[in-house]
């Protein structure tokens, strides 16, 4: 795209012209006075700028955390000689600007580049983008134009950020022979068990040397052997409840269970645990159970695309997790809402899982049309949620409310010790 004539060139060009020439035909001297500071207005394109402008788009990252600070920055090449470029790059979802309403930028360039800089915030996690921005300049007092040129949009994921997850790393059935979980059995790691007499096959370097001098024979250092366990996350997205406000405000259900979830996820990943993900709102997503760094990433893009979906009618299926390792810890995240939820985790709990169910419903979850049954239903609703709740609880299944740090510490406490004592079997 190159540069173009405006109407004011056309109108400093084409009149002071036609006013001449009518001048010398009718021999009319006051018509050249007039033409003549017409023609004047044209003498900017003795500054004409040469070549054509080009423009990019570019943003300071494309896979921020909630709240991060980002800048997109608009860079016009090829503006020599401009005497103003504009650009606006409007963003869409939770991805607003930082300190002012609109994002349009005016500067006068030096040199040959405009920089044309946005600041940016990722108020909350899911798909973005950021444009498409529409860039323009002008040149010779507003005679000659560059533009409109139309960047395509620069597309974000903005991954859900909640406070690290710090708490037990008990964990009812360990299973594999690595890990970070202490395991009854004896082997190879650093946690002490005890100090028991030489066999044969124990190796050297286990000898407690002081023990021994004193008891007159050798003695070794026992310990457990560590293990690792599958994790899976069964996020019910279905249905929301409460107002969500990015990391600023207040939060959703639905934001809730996704930041519990990557905290989550974060945790038991990092001691080694293999973790799946079952996602359910507007798409199901399944993730078998993997460990690595990688498999953080993957779980963290595809709590991007998590949603309820508004539907009426019937309630939403929620599909029956299918080939669960038995040894494995569920953990079901769901603000509650609905039936089927409560009969999938029961389902569970019946077939012998270790299932704990983390309510993420907001304190202040209200429908967002208040009429005037609206109080006495929402008492029912609460009061056959919670008997419902009290019927998780008996077979067995706890329900913790989802407070953050160490949320999880006294119900994996309570539930390994039932599998110690019952050798897995409730």
């Amino acid at each position: 795209m190159s540069w173009q004539p405006t109407a004011a060139l056309l109108r400093v060009s084409i009149l002071p012209a036609a006013l001449a020439l009518v001048a010398v035909l009718a021999r009319r001297v006051d018509l050249l006075v007039v033409a003549a500071p017409l023609a004047l207005a044209a003498l900017p394109l003795l500054h004409r700028p040469g070549g054509a402008p080009a423009a990019t788009l570019e943003v300071s990252e494309e896979t921020p955390a909630e709240g991060s600070a980002l800048q997109a920055v608009v860079r016009v090449d090829g503006v020599a000689g401009a005497e103003t470029v504009t650009a606006t790059a409007p963003a869409s979802g939770w991805v607003r600007a930082r300190g002012r309403t609109a994002l349009g930028a005016v500067v006068r360039p030096r040199g040959d580049t405009a920089v044309l800089p946005f600041d940016l915030t990722a108020a909350r996690w899911g798909r973005a983008e950021v444009g498409p921005a529409v860039v323009s300049a002008s040149a010779a007092g507003g005679l000659l134009r560059w533009g409109p040129a139309v960047l395509p949009a620069a597309r974000l994921r903005v991954f859900p950020l909640s406070e690290r997850y710090r708490g037990s790393a008990l964990v009812p059935r360990a299973r594999g022979g690595i890990g970070l979980h202490r395991s009854p059995r004896p082997g190879e790691s650093a946690e002490l068990a005890g100090i028991r007499a030489f066999a044969p096959g124990d190796r050297m370097r286990r000898v407690n040397w002081r023990v021994s001098l004193r008891a007159g024979e050798l003695h070794v250092n026992a310990t457990t052997s560590e293990r690792d366990a599958d994790v899976l996350l069964l996020l019910d997205a279905r249905y929301d409840a409460g107002v969500s406000g990015g990391l600023a405000g207040r939060a959703s259900g639905i934001d809730t269970a996704v930041r519990a979830t990557a905290a989550l996820t974060a945790f038991y990943l990092q001691l080694g645990d293999r973790v799946g993900l079952i996602a359910c709102g507007g798409q199901t997503r399944r993730l078998p159970a993997r460990a690595g760094r990688g498999q953080l990433q993957t779980v963290q893009t595809a709590l991007l695309d998590v949603s309820a979906p508004r539907l009426g009618g019937a309630e939403p299926d929620l599909p029956e997790p299918v080939g669960v390792d038995p040894r494995a810890l569920v953990l079901v995240v769901s603000p509650l809402v609905g039936r089927l939820v409560f009969d999938r985790a029961a389902a569970l709990g019946r077939a012998g899982h270790a299932v704990v169910v983390l309510d993420t419903l907001p304190d202040d979850a209200a429908p967002a049309e208040p009429g005037p049954w609206t109080a006495p239903a929402l008492r029912l609703w609460r009061l056959e949620r919670a008997t419902r709740i009290d019927q998780l609880r008996a077979l067995g299944v706890p329900v913790v409310r989802w407070q953050g740090e160490a949320s999880l510490d006294q119900t994996l406490l309570e539930l390994t010790r039932v599998a110690s004592r019952t050798g897995g079997r409730r």
